[in-house]
């Protein structure tokens, strides 16, 4: 196999999960970061491994909801009214791909690639150069009224047809299998198939990992520019430096749709802002959990728990939307009746940018416009537990390897 001369272009999950696997077949690695490798969403998303997430955000129901909700700015999803032809792009697509067809397409291909990651995540934990936290606990579906369970349910019966196995528990039966704290709901699913992990730990496990495998991280820096000959790329411009490659890796998150513009690619991809808030104190909480009619993720992570959710479009920034944490928080309350988030945790809050594909699916693949351009992005909610898999199926392309999947629903030249 010839060995190439790869430049990665962003430094979270995906793009060092690409680092690593390239790294692993010989291949000559870059990573290009605009920040320090130390915040994004791969440090603040709720860890989950997730074969339960079946259904794409893009489904049926959505756009009612969206329309309830965009205008309020404690709800779940949130949008920032503003004129941004981008967006509205997005939301035409969006609102084209919540469809029954589009879901029944979609749950196979997203349930693949999630098994094939976890399976990636399990080896890691297994091999001897990786050391972090990662739990097969499943993961609860908790809700509190019969319009959640039911809705619930609905995906329960797809996601059996598919092999998943799922339980409905009692408030019992949850307190059984989770003694150290009661919940106040009025039953959950669990899916065994799931499990978490501690974003952190592994994201520095793997930095120390490819520092010590000889990847070069060029940090700090933005691309501003691609160089380009006979739809070729021949170097990628830094703020500081040009690049040469054989092969380019774009895994830059929710500014993957503005950086591609620079090589006259219409990749639509929109920011959708998540919050964590984390407890650094016993909460007796051990199973992960999402809080369905809140919306809220939980997550029992090493040494803390953390409390994490709500979707926000509203454009590329770091702001505090200090409603939405306050909802996450009030969330907590009303489900963990014993649990108190105090005000200092609250201070504390961080949020991360994910990058929102129209239809719910990531990018992966090659794309038309340059012959050694790979895109790995829009993975939506589902790119902590899509890292893995992406940096493989990536791999595999630049090895001129067949896929171990198909990605064949993931194309980046797909339309809606």
């Amino acid at each position: 196999m010839t060995q190439k001369k790869v430049v990665v272009v962003g430094g979270g999950v995906v793009g060092l999960c690409t680092a690593y696997y390239l790294s692993q077949e010989g291949h000559e690695v870059t990573v290009i970061d605009k920040g320090n490798l130390s915040s994004g969403a791969s440090h603040v998303n709720a860890g989950y491994l997730t074969p339960s997430h079946i259904i794409p955000m893009a489904a049926p129901g959505m756009v009612s909801k969206g329309f309830r909700w965009m205008f309020k700015a404690s709800s779940p999803f949130y949008i920032k009214p503003r004129l941004d032809k981008d967006l509205i792009q997005w939301g035409l697509k969006f609102m084209k791909s919540c469809t029954p067809e589009h879901v029944q397409r979609s749950m196979k291909a997203i349930l693949d690639i999630n098994l094939f990651s976890k399976q990636l995540y399990l080896e890691m934990q297994k091999s001897s150069h990786f050391d972090f936290h990662l739990e097969t606990k499943g993961l609860l579906m908790a809700y509190k009224t019969s319009h959640a369970e039911k809705e619930e349910a609905e995906v329960v019966v797809q996601a059996k047809d598919l092999g998943l196995k799922i339980e409905q528990l009692s408030p019992e039966e949850v307190l059984k299998k989770q003694p150290g704290t009661s919940m106040d709901i009025a039953g959950a699913f669990w899916y065994e198939s799931d499990a978490h992990s501690t974003p952190e730990l592994f994201m520095q496990n793997l930095i120390t990992l490819l520092t010590e495998s000889g990847v070069n991280f060029v940090l700090e820096q933005e691309v501003t520019n691609f160089k380009l000959k006979n739809s070729k790329i021949q170097s990628v411009v830094t703020t500081r430096q040009d690049l040469k490659a054989d092969e380019v890796v774009v895994a830059s998150g929710a500014w993957s749709e503005l950086l591609l513009k620079q090589l006259e690619i219409q990749l639509s991809v929109q920011a959708g802002k998540g919050y964590r808030l984390n407890l650094n104190k016993s909460t007796g909480i051990s199973l992960p959990a999402i809080l369905l009619e809140a919306k809220v993720a939980v997550t029992p992570m090493q040494g803390f728990t953390r409390f994490g959710g709500t979707m926000e479009l509203s454009g590329i920034n770091h702001k505090i939307n200090s409603k939405r944490v306050t909802a996450i928080a009030k969330a907590a309350k009303d489900y963990y009746p014993q649990v108190l988030i105090p005000q200092e945790e609250l201070a504390n809050v961080k949020c991360g940018l994910r990058p929102l594909s129209p239809d719910g699916l990531p990018f992966i693949g090659r794309h038309s416009k340059c012959n050694n351009l790979v895109l790995a992005t829009g993975h939506s909610m589902m790119g902590w537990s899509l890292g893995p898999a992406t940096g493989k199926l990536v791999t595999e392309l630049i090895s001129n390897q067949n896929t171990t999947i198909s990605i064949d629903r993931f194309t980046p030249e797909r339309t809606y």
